[in-house]
């Protein structure tokens, strides 16, 4: 079942709970999102996607993933 944008938003808000967090799509199935958080400050790239990656909770794992693509764009706050 393709995941819609304000259950990503909320499976995000549980490991950022501050952070300003920004869904776009509506296929349910290749979504795009924005994370701005304190907790990247001072990480690299690929560091950052990995901790939203890891925030999925596996939604994105393998052929039967709910997620099939997530376009991410994550940074600290200015």
């Amino acid at each position: 079942m393709p995941m819609q944008a304000h259950e990503i938003e909320a499976l995000l808000r549980e490991t950022f709970p501050d952070a300003q967090i920004t869904v776009q799509g509506d296929d349910g199935v290749h979504m795009s999102a924005m994370v701005i958080d304190e907790s990247f400050r001072g990480k690299n790239r690929v560091q950052q996607q990995r901790a939203v990656y890891a925030a999925m909770k596996g939604k994105m794992d393998g052929a039967n993933g709910e997620l099939h693509a997530l376009a991410l764009t994550t940074r600290a706050p200015d």
